[in-house]
């Protein structure tokens, strides 16, 4: 079978060398029957960042089927952005008919007979991961709904990307033809908007007629 390697060190590592990894590797697949190292991947990089070059590149060759195994040194060499996206990793790998094997995890192999298991316990993992993730989640907006209920927060004007609206924050309607009115009549941009209840670059791009953008996600076009 052709084998690949994949070795990483952080930049943020000292005193540690790809070497090392590499040459474990190689030793192990020299004492393995039928099997022959064709490819390695080799970072230094964080394993947070799925921008790695080489990581980059041994997942195209994955996807051509370039090489039969993939052999590391252990899971968080290969990746730590936590259990369900690196379950999503090993999927995806076997979803290309390739095999994986950690070196100092030997309970990590679907190169035996206890594949479908691996796998099985592996997905059951990252489900727990994600109903956490969910309950956190849905925790988080409630908290924030009550607060702004209680008013202890979503006080704050709304700003021009709408980052500050607080959740459940009810649209205002302003009448377009009424500010050109006002305006007419001689008051002010800022007296205008005070009147409205609405903000002054709203005021300003309606007089000069421009399109409603979304500026102000309390205010709706009428």
């Amino acid at each position: 079978m052709n084998v690949a390697i994949y070795a990483r060190v952080s930049t943020k590592d000292k005193g540690q060398e790809t070497e090392t990894q590499v040459r474990q590797l190689k030793g192990y697949i020299a004492k393995m029957d039928n099997w022959t190292l064709t490819h390695e991947y080799i970072d230094e990089a964080s394993a947070k960042d799925t921008n790695r070059p080489e990581f980059k590149r041994m997942l195209e060759d994955a996807s051509r089927r370039e090489f039969d195994v993939l052999l590391f040194w252990s899971l968080d060499r290969l990746s730590r952005e936590g259990t369900l996206k690196t379950h999503q990793l090993l999927e995806t790998l076997n979803s290309h008919g390739v095999m994986w094997k950690s070196f100092t995890e030997q309970y990590l192999d679907t190169c035996g007979i206890f594949k479908e298991a691996v796998v099985s316990i592996l997905a059951v993992i990252a489900k727990q991961e994600h109903l956490r993730i969910r309950e956190r989640t849905l925790a988080g907006l409630k908290r924030y709904r009550e607060d702004f209920q209680r008013g202890v927060i979503g006080k704050e004007k709304s700003s021009r990307s709408g980052k500050n609206l607080g959740i459940g924050r009810p649209k205002r309607i302003f009448d377009r033809e009424r500010v050109r009115k006002l305006s007419a009549e001689g008051l002010s941009v800022r007296k205008i908007a005070a009147e409205l209840r609405i903000g002054f670059g709203t005021v300003r791009r309606t007089l000069r007629g421009e399109p409603k953008f979304v500026s102000d996600p309390k205010e709706k076009r009428v």
